[in-house]
């Protein structure tokens, strides 16, 4: 599997086992494939997913079949990585009645000599997870029950949690996970008023200088590709940080009317 793919695998196969019960965040393994899905959240596709379909074996019908059960209800991205196979894995799904949606542009790069971010933010590891949390929560503008998820994640193994303030204000947040020789960066998102300030190139550059002192060699990310040629806030500020595009990674729509 692609470093770039096994990162963000482990990492969210991690986040949904650290999911308090009454969240209603769930989780199955489905012949090699990470199914997801998150009750609360149910048009959000970022917490309803697919991943690794295909990659450890080529998916079949009935996989298939059985992913789609399982997102049933929700709306839900299906991706297939570039290895992922059959050949015609995408049509398939279409003959579904996925449709195809905004790809992912998936980056890496190595660790060595980290980039350098100035930033009129304080940035510092969250050894509780409360900043991180409150950051992240305000920045996605998703509902108050999402810090009670992220907050563990700090004492978690495998975990670093990166918060940047303005005096003692939580003003963005970001996350590292170490798999093997691999770290994934995500959850980043910043408070609104707060954004321009540099808060995210500065959390990368703390996060990937983390991941090096984690005996990493590699770090990962994704961000959505950009649309008609304009790339986003997002995808800048990863390529600021020393990161190199990969390749695009198709997302199929599983829309709760198709399921």
């Amino acid at each position: 599997m692609r470093p770039a793919e096994l990162g963000e695998l482990e990492a969210f196969r991690d986040l949904y086992a650290a999911a308090p019960p009454e969240l209603g965040a769930r989780s199955e393994e489905i012949d090699g494939a990470l199914c997801l899905r998150l009750e609360p959240l149910s048009t959000v596709t970022m917490f309803n997913r697919a991943l690794g379909l295909g990659i450890e074996q080529p998916a079949t019908d009935e996989q298939l079949d059985a992913v789609l059960a399982f997102l049933r209800g929700v709306e839900a991205y299906v991706t297939v990585a570039p290895e992922a196979g059959p050949p015609d894995l995408g049509d398939r799904l279409a003959a579904r009645g996925l449709a195809p949606e905004r790809g992912w542009t998936k980056f890496s790069r190595p660790t060595a000599a980290p980039p350098e971010a100035t930033t009129e933010l304080r940035v510092e590891r969250d050894e509780t997870g409360e900043a991180f949390a409150e950051a992240a929560t305000r920045g996605f503008g998703v509902p108050p029950f999402f810090a009670d998820w992220l907050r563990p994640l700090a004492g978690r193994e495998g975990w670093q949690c990166f918060a940047a303030f303005d005096g003692d204000a939580p003003a963005a947040a970001g996350a590292l996970f170490v798999t093997g020789s691999v770290g994934w960066v995500g959850i980043g998102a910043t408070v609104p008023e707060h954004r321009g300030k540099g808060g995210q190139s500065a959390l990368l550059a703390a996060r990937i200088d983390a991941a090096a002192a984690a005996g990493c060699e590699l770090v990962v990310t994704e961000t959505g590709e950009p649309l008609d040629g304009q790339a986003n806030g997002s995808y800048r500020n990863i390529l600021r940080a020393g990161f190199e595009p990969q390749y695009v990674r198709p997302n199929y729509l599983s829309a709760i009317a198709a399921s």
